[in-house]
Protein backbone atom coordinates (compact mmCIF):
# COMPACT_ATOMS: atom_id res chain seq x y z
CA UNK A 1 0.00 0.00 0.00
CA UNK A 2 0.95 3.46 -0.64
CA UNK A 3 2.45 5.67 1.78
CA UNK A 4 -0.02 9.10 1.99
CA UNK A 5 0.50 12.60 1.36
CA UNK A 6 0.08 15.07 4.34
CA UNK A 7 -1.85 18.55 3.22
CA UNK A 8 -0.92 21.52 5.62
CA UNK A 9 -3.09 24.38 5.48
CA UNK A 10 -2.89 27.19 7.51
CA UNK A 11 -5.41 28.36 10.63
CA UNK A 12 -5.00 31.98 10.17
CA UNK A 13 -8.14 34.35 8.58
CA UNK A 14 -7.45 37.59 8.76
CA UNK A 15 -4.62 40.04 6.85
CA UNK A 16 -2.73 41.51 9.82
CA UNK A 17 -4.90 44.69 11.15
CA UNK A 18 -6.61 45.30 7.58
CA UNK A 19 -9.44 43.28 8.45
CA UNK A 20 -9.35 41.50 5.16
CA UNK A 21 -9.60 38.21 4.91
CA UNK A 22 -7.36 35.16 4.20
CA UNK A 23 -6.76 31.60 4.81
CA UNK A 24 -5.21 28.95 2.66
CA UNK A 25 -5.49 29.24 -1.16
CA UNK A 26 -7.97 26.70 -2.87
CA UNK A 27 -6.07 26.74 -5.86
CA UNK A 28 -2.71 25.49 -4.45
CA UNK A 29 -4.96 22.58 -2.64
CA UNK A 30 -7.13 21.42 -5.75
CA UNK A 31 -4.61 21.68 -7.98
CA UNK A 32 -1.88 19.35 -6.46
CA UNK A 33 -4.85 17.27 -5.10
CA UNK A 34 -5.87 16.23 -8.50
CA UNK A 35 -2.35 15.72 -9.48
CA UNK A 36 -1.33 13.47 -6.10
CA UNK A 37 -4.95 11.51 -6.23
CA UNK A 38 -4.73 10.48 -9.78
CA UNK A 39 -1.14 8.72 -8.63
CA UNK A 40 -3.15 6.81 -6.17
CA UNK A 41 -1.97 8.35 -3.03
CA UNK A 42 -4.24 9.05 -0.52
CA UNK A 43 -3.74 12.98 1.25
CA UNK A 44 -4.78 13.95 4.59
CA UNK A 45 -4.98 17.40 6.28
CA UNK A 46 -3.67 18.79 9.11
CA UNK A 47 -3.85 22.87 10.13
CA UNK A 48 -2.54 24.48 13.41
CA UNK A 49 -5.83 24.59 15.14
CA UNK A 50 -7.69 21.30 12.92
CA UNK A 51 -11.16 21.60 12.66
CA UNK A 52 -12.82 23.69 9.40
CA UNK A 53 -9.59 25.86 8.08
CA UNK A 54 -10.33 29.17 6.35
CA UNK A 55 -10.34 29.41 2.58
CA UNK A 56 -9.22 31.96 0.23
CA UNK A 57 -9.23 31.79 -3.29
CA UNK A 58 -12.64 30.41 -3.55
CA UNK A 59 -13.28 30.27 -7.01
CA UNK A 60 -15.30 27.29 -8.57
CA UNK A 61 -15.14 28.32 -12.27
CA UNK A 62 -11.71 27.02 -12.01
CA UNK A 63 -13.07 23.50 -13.28
CA UNK A 64 -10.48 21.82 -10.67
CA UNK A 65 -11.11 24.03 -7.44
CA UNK A 66 -14.77 22.71 -8.08
CA UNK A 67 -13.75 19.09 -8.25
CA UNK A 68 -11.95 19.30 -5.52
CA UNK A 69 -15.01 20.92 -3.37
CA UNK A 70 -17.11 18.56 -4.66
CA UNK A 71 -15.87 15.50 -3.62
CA UNK A 72 -17.38 14.33 -1.03
CA UNK A 73 -15.09 12.72 0.72
CA UNK A 74 -12.32 15.13 0.33
CA UNK A 75 -14.63 18.20 1.39
CA UNK A 76 -14.78 16.16 4.44
CA UNK A 77 -11.70 15.94 5.25
CA UNK A 78 -10.54 19.28 4.43
CA UNK A 79 -13.23 20.82 6.74
CA UNK A 80 -12.59 18.64 9.41
CA UNK A 81 -8.38 18.51 9.00
CA UNK A 82 -6.27 17.05 11.95
CA UNK A 83 -4.51 18.99 14.62
CA UNK A 84 -0.49 18.31 14.51
CA UNK A 85 -1.25 16.08 17.58
CA UNK A 86 -2.86 13.92 16.01
CA UNK A 87 -0.75 13.08 13.18
CA UNK A 88 1.61 9.75 13.04
CA UNK A 89 4.52 11.55 11.08
CA UNK A 90 5.58 7.40 10.14
CA UNK A 91 2.40 7.39 8.04
CA UNK A 92 3.30 9.80 5.18
CA UNK A 93 5.96 9.99 2.47
CA UNK A 94 5.73 13.78 2.31
CA UNK A 95 4.50 16.81 3.80
CA UNK A 96 3.14 19.74 1.31
CA UNK A 97 2.21 23.29 2.70
CA UNK A 98 0.01 24.94 0.73
CA UNK A 99 -0.11 28.42 0.61
CA UNK A 100 -2.87 31.48 0.64
CA UNK A 101 -1.51 34.48 2.91
CA UNK A 102 -2.31 32.91 6.30
CA UNK A 103 0.31 30.58 6.53
CA UNK A 104 2.79 33.59 6.67
CA UNK A 105 1.84 33.96 10.45
CA UNK A 106 0.71 30.43 12.01
CA UNK A 107 3.05 28.34 10.61
CA UNK A 108 6.31 28.89 10.18
CA UNK A 109 6.00 29.00 14.64
CA UNK A 110 4.24 25.84 14.41
CA UNK A 111 6.72 23.77 16.27
CA UNK A 112 4.29 20.61 16.23
CA UNK A 113 4.39 20.85 12.64
CA UNK A 114 8.11 21.71 11.94
CA UNK A 115 8.58 18.28 13.89
CA UNK A 116 6.27 16.12 11.64
CA UNK A 117 8.33 17.90 8.57
CA UNK A 118 11.48 17.07 10.02
CA UNK A 119 10.56 13.57 10.86
CA UNK A 120 9.44 12.67 7.46
CA UNK A 121 12.41 14.27 5.74
CA UNK A 122 14.70 12.64 7.73
CA UNK A 123 12.88 9.16 6.99
CA UNK A 124 13.43 9.74 3.17
CA UNK A 125 10.70 11.59 2.75
CA UNK A 126 9.82 14.95 0.46
CA UNK A 127 8.73 18.59 1.74
CA UNK A 128 7.34 20.75 -0.46
CA UNK A 129 5.32 23.96 -0.39
CA UNK A 130 4.03 26.24 -2.60
CA UNK A 131 3.88 30.64 -3.04
CA UNK A 132 3.10 31.51 0.73
CA UNK A 133 3.37 27.34 2.21
CA UNK A 134 7.01 27.62 2.37
CA UNK A 135 6.57 30.20 5.33
CA UNK A 136 6.35 26.97 6.79
CA UNK A 137 9.61 25.42 6.20
CA UNK A 138 11.40 28.31 7.57
CA UNK A 139 12.00 26.82 11.16
CA UNK A 140 12.11 23.11 10.10
CA UNK A 141 15.27 21.95 12.07
CA UNK A 142 17.27 18.77 11.17
CA UNK A 143 18.08 16.81 13.90
CA UNK A 144 21.83 17.75 13.76
CA UNK A 145 20.36 21.90 14.62
CA UNK A 146 20.59 23.09 11.06
CA UNK A 147 17.41 24.35 8.96
CA UNK A 148 16.47 21.89 6.11
CA UNK A 149 16.68 24.94 3.73
CA UNK A 150 20.18 25.87 4.60
CA UNK A 151 22.21 25.35 1.47
CA UNK A 152 19.55 24.15 -0.71
CA UNK A 153 17.68 25.85 -3.51
CA UNK A 154 14.06 27.65 -2.62
CA UNK A 155 11.53 29.21 -3.90
CA UNK A 156 8.37 30.91 -2.62
CA UNK A 157 6.29 34.10 -3.06
CA UNK A 158 8.70 36.59 -4.04
CA UNK A 159 9.24 40.25 -3.15
CA UNK A 160 8.28 41.50 -6.41
CA UNK A 161 4.81 39.37 -6.31
CA UNK A 162 4.34 40.61 -2.49
CA UNK A 163 4.54 44.18 -3.66
CA UNK A 164 2.37 43.75 -6.90
CA UNK A 165 -0.69 42.39 -4.48
CA UNK A 166 -0.12 45.46 -2.19
CA UNK A 167 0.97 43.50 0.66
CA UNK A 168 4.92 44.77 2.03
CA UNK A 169 3.47 46.34 5.06
CA UNK A 170 0.85 43.76 5.67
CA UNK A 171 2.68 40.70 6.10
CA UNK A 172 4.81 39.75 9.18
CA UNK A 173 7.88 39.27 6.92
CA UNK A 174 9.14 39.37 3.23
CA UNK A 175 9.29 35.31 2.61
CA UNK A 176 12.05 35.94 -0.25
CA UNK A 177 14.08 37.48 2.38
CA UNK A 178 13.33 34.71 5.32
CA UNK A 179 14.50 32.14 3.18
CA UNK A 180 17.71 33.68 2.33
CA UNK A 181 18.00 34.73 5.76
CA UNK A 182 17.72 31.00 7.09
CA UNK A 183 20.39 30.35 4.28
CA UNK A 184 18.08 29.05 1.15
CA UNK A 185 19.75 29.65 -2.19
CA UNK A 186 16.28 31.76 -3.36
CA UNK A 187 15.76 31.47 -7.36
CA UNK A 188 12.85 33.19 -8.55
CA UNK A 189 11.01 33.71 -12.12
CA UNK A 190 9.71 37.02 -13.50
CA UNK A 191 5.97 37.24 -11.11
CA UNK A 192 3.18 34.87 -11.72
CA UNK A 193 5.71 32.51 -13.80
CA UNK A 194 5.77 29.18 -13.22
CA UNK A 195 8.84 28.37 -11.55
CA UNK A 196 8.88 24.71 -9.35
CA UNK A 197 12.00 24.38 -7.59
CA UNK A 198 13.64 20.31 -6.52
CA UNK A 199 16.55 19.82 -4.08
CA UNK A 200 17.57 17.16 -2.29
CA UNK A 201 13.97 15.94 -1.50
CA UNK A 202 13.03 19.79 -1.08
CA UNK A 203 10.80 21.05 -3.68
CA UNK A 204 8.90 24.66 -3.92
CA UNK A 205 7.16 26.34 -5.82
CA UNK A 206 6.66 30.37 -6.24
CA UNK A 207 3.24 31.40 -6.91
CA UNK A 208 -0.17 29.74 -7.24
CA UNK A 209 0.17 29.10 -11.37
CA UNK A 210 3.15 26.68 -9.71
CA UNK A 211 0.82 24.59 -7.76
CA UNK A 212 0.31 21.69 -10.32
CA UNK A 213 4.38 21.49 -11.20
CA UNK A 214 4.92 21.26 -7.09
CA UNK A 215 1.83 18.56 -7.01
CA UNK A 216 3.81 16.75 -10.67
CA UNK A 217 7.22 16.87 -8.78
CA UNK A 218 6.19 15.55 -5.80
CA UNK A 219 4.38 12.16 -7.53
CA UNK A 220 7.75 12.34 -9.71
CA UNK A 221 9.74 12.41 -6.65
CA UNK A 222 7.61 9.82 -5.27
CA UNK A 223 8.47 7.48 -8.13
CA UNK A 224 12.15 7.61 -7.56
Amino acid sequence: MKKKILFVVTSHDTKGSTGEKTGYYLGEVSHPWEVITEAGYDIDFVSPKGGNPPVDGFDLNDPVNKKFWEDTAYHKKITNSMRPSEVKAADYAAIFYAGGHGAMWDLPTNDALNKIAATIYEKDGIVAAVCHGPAGILNIQLSDGSYLVKGKKVNGFSNEEEEQVKLTTVVPFLLEDQLKKRGGVYEKSAPWQVHVTEDKRLITGQNPQSAKGVGEAIVKALAN
